[in-house]
């Protein structure tokens, strides 16, 4: 299992900048970790520019900073580097307003 804790960012209806709102821990394991490392190969292979990924919400363990949660939905988008490392980061919808939540980038192959 993996404890990541991530710089986040919120986007609101409306604005052109993200601003940050300090990090975001979860957990990527089981399930969720093959979900990653089968879409970076479904990306290899057919040279698509992302993939969503759905996650397991349960095993997730997610925490946000105060005022930016609950989400009302939740996916990792894999996407590849230059070098064509897979490369993922949690994005999801505040329930309250809609607003975009995500997080920085990790590479996949980071991940025990």
């Amino acid at each position: 299992m993996s404890t990541l804790t991530i710089e986040g960012w919120f986007k609101g209806e409306g604005d052109r900048r993200s601003t940050p709102v300090g990090d975001i821990h979860f957990d990527i394991q089981g399930v969720n970790h093959r979900k990653l490392e089968q879409a970076e190969e479904h990306l290899q292979q057919s040279h698509e520019s992302e993939a969503m990924v759905d996650v397991d919400m349960d095993s997730l363990n997610l925490v946000l900073p105060e005022g930016y949660g609950p989400l009302s939905d939740c996916r990792l988008r894999v996407y590849l580097s230059d070098d064509e490392r897979g490369q993922f980061h949690l994005v999801g919808h505040r329930a309250s307003d809609g607003s975009l939540i995500y997080t920085n980038a990790v590479l996949i192959a980071q991940l025990s």
